[in-house]
């Protein structure tokens, strides 16, 4: 997993799943526009793991589905 992938291929090949990005490139507004895929798992735990026990440098947790409407999210 070390080629950089954009975030539409990101997506394409990790649907509706939790993944770690190191090194991600972003825009203006701070949104991921590609990056490293180093994990990646349906459950969010998993991912959260991995990222606590090899911290990359620097890093970003996207999910790749859709948030259902009445779900609330918290910054």
């Amino acid at each position: 997993m070390d080629t950089v992938m954009t975030i539409a291929e990101i997506k394409a090949q990790y649907c509706s799943e939790w993944v770690l990005v190191e090194d991600p490139q972003t825009d203006e507004a701070l949104d991921v526009q590609a990056g490293k895929v180093v994990a990646h798992s349906k459950d969010r735990d998993e991912v959260y793991r991995q990222a606590a026990k090899s911290p990359p440098k620097r890093f970003a947790i996207l999910y790749t589905g859709t948030i259902p409407k009445d779900t609330a999210i918290v910054l």
